[in-house]
């Protein structure tokens, strides 16, 4: 049990490493993240690692939406608009908890 923990500590980290090099004013996909790890049908932990993350600053989870541009992970962020305004300040529109343009703010990781 141990070393699963370890592996997905692992995993984790490998997934941050990923988020803090998604550009300001760009938005990807749990999935982008997880394909561009090599795991590609990890996307679900992928989203357990962003909601781990809002402890770390330096990991910028409000830029990690799911595959059609949903602010699907925004309950995990304080308050009730948060996920939004923090996007909204990086000049990405959202209306309905949806991203305007998604395709026109979309990074995909390249490993």
């Amino acid at each position: 049990m141990l070393n699963q923990k370890s592996n997905s500590d692992n995993f984790f980290e490998r997934v941050y490493e990923v988020a803090r090099q998604i550009p300001y004013g760009k938005v990807t996909s749990y999935g982008a993240i997880a394909k561009a790890l090599g795991a590609a049908r990890s996307a679900r932990m992928v989203g357990w690692a962003m909601n781990a993350s809002h402890t770390m600053e330096d990991v910028p989870a409000h830029r990690v939406v799911n595959r059609v541009g949903l602010l699907s992970g925004k309950h995990h962020f304080d308050g009730t608009n948060l996920m939004q305004q923090l996007l909204e300040s990086e000049g990405i529109k959202v209306v309905d908890n949806q991203i305007i343009d998604f395709e026109k703010h979309f990074w995909e990781p390249d490993f």
